[in-house]
């Protein structure tokens, strides 16, 4: 059989682990096996006549402006798509500005957002402190009973917004059954799926119309770009979230996709060791006497175990602990620890611990922190690369200065 009628040729055949070395590669004619990285800005043409064609769009694949399109983006974007089973994406400047695009994109002034509340700081900002200024009103409720999301709905209902787990208490929100109910009021689903990755949760097999992704998160996974990503049919994406991306220039540089890329790489290795070592510093915490509640997706204590373990095949790389002591407990915690490093940054190779309350979430009220699980005893942990021996070490340390 010859290299031409091999099965594999068709990405869809591939594991991700092999789309993600693979998927999207456009090399040049020197034949590169590293993706090419292509730092330009513009395009000629070859007469003006394919110039008037490029921009009528009469030419698919081409490219006229950076801003618009760029191949070495277009590589990233496609080996996205073949891990998220999307039929096209669009990359970001940042998460947040994947975020924001995924929303504004699909409503206009007069409509009405439905979103849960437990939200991340900044997503959170974007539904119900931005939009209201753009005409566009914002329902928040508490997303673990989707009946929540039923009362909340209205006519002019056009957007529902979750993320799940979310961020930092790990409350999950059932995709499926949200999915149904959105769409009976003719509303699009978005799932922010930062926490879960692309690895071990598929909202769009679940019923999501769009998906997003801080890819600065376990996309890069290293600490060195900002980016960000969003996901669905092509009907939305080269429609709404395409036209808005770029008119408004939220563009992802092409060197932040190259190095990107070369996270994607080693994705599938980085998240599957972060987990299992999650999974150990679960039971090595849960039940000690100085945490009133550890938090974990997969954990049977977790008061959603059965949606998780039906929603998730894993329980991911984040981590919530409830430290006795309040604040205090939580920063001596913290401030006595040597391999984890606190910053509010996630899905990193180095184990990252935040304090929630004081950073992430610090402008929200007191009551609605409270509201949506965000104790003074509450600290997020982002479970790295390092050997798990050490991070459980350096964590029963922390909890003995308490």
């Amino acid at each position: 059989m010859s290299k031409a009628n091999n099965p594999l040729n068709d990405p869809a055949r591939r594991s991700p682990e092999t789309q993600l070395v693979h998927g999207g590669t456009q090399r040049t004619a020197f034949n590169e096996t590293s993706d090419a990285l292509f730092l330009n800005s513009g395009y000629s043409y070859p007469s003006s006549d394919h110039a008037e064609k490029l921009f009528m769009g009469e030419i698919p694949g081409a490219h006229n402006y950076s801003r618009f399109a760029n191949p070495t983006v277009d590589v990233f974007q496609e080996r996205m798509a073949l891990l998220e089973g999307a039929e096209a994406a669009r990359g970001f400047a940042s998460g947040m500005a994947a975020v924001t695009n995924a929303v504004m994109s699909q409503v206009k002034a007069g409509d009405h957002i439905v979103a849960s509340r437990a939200l991340f700081g900044g997503c959170r900002y974007v539904v119900e402190d931005f939009m209201p200024r753009w005409g566009v009103s914002t329902t928040l409720v508490d997303g673990r009973d989707p009946e929540n999301f039923a009362r909340a709905m209205q006519p002019n209902t056009r957007l529902v917004f979750i993320e799940t787990p979310t961020n930092p208490t790990l409350e999950l929100v059932d995709i499926k059954a949200v999915a149904d109910i959105a769409h009976a009021h003719g509303a699009v689903l978005v799932v922010d799926n930062v926490f879960a990755t692309a690895l071990w949760q598929k909202p769009l097999e679940l019923g999501a119309d769009l998906v997003t992704y801080s890819a600065t998160k376990h996309i890069d996974g290293q600490g060195r770009v900002l980016g960000g990503v969003v996901l669905g049919s092509k009907k939305l994406i080269e429609g709404d979230v395409h036209t808005l991306l770029r008119q408004t220039g939220a563009t992802l540089s092409a060197f932040n996709a190259w190095v990107l890329m070369k996270g994607l790489e080693t994705f599938p290795l980085r998240v599957r060791q972060m987990t299992d070592s999650a999974a150990k510093i679960v039971a090595a915490l849960d039940g000690h006497a100085k945490i009133g509640r550890v938090v974990y997706p997969h954990l049977k204590s977790h008061p959603q175990y059965d949606l998780a373990k039906r929603q998730m095949q894993t329980g991911s790389t984040l981590i919530a602990l409830d430290v006795e002591g309040g604040q205090e407990a939580a920063f001596k915690l913290c401030d006595s620890l040597s391999v984890i490093l606190i910053s509010n940054n996630l899905g990193d190779a180095r184990s990252l611990i935040t304090h929630p309350r004081t950073t992430t979430h610090q402008r929200l009220t007191e009551e609605v922190r409270l509201e949506t699980g965000v104790t003074p005893g509450l600290v997020r942990l982002s479970v790295g690369l390092e050997a798990s021996d050490d991070l459980i070490a350096d964590l029963l340390y922390g909890l003995d200065q308490i």
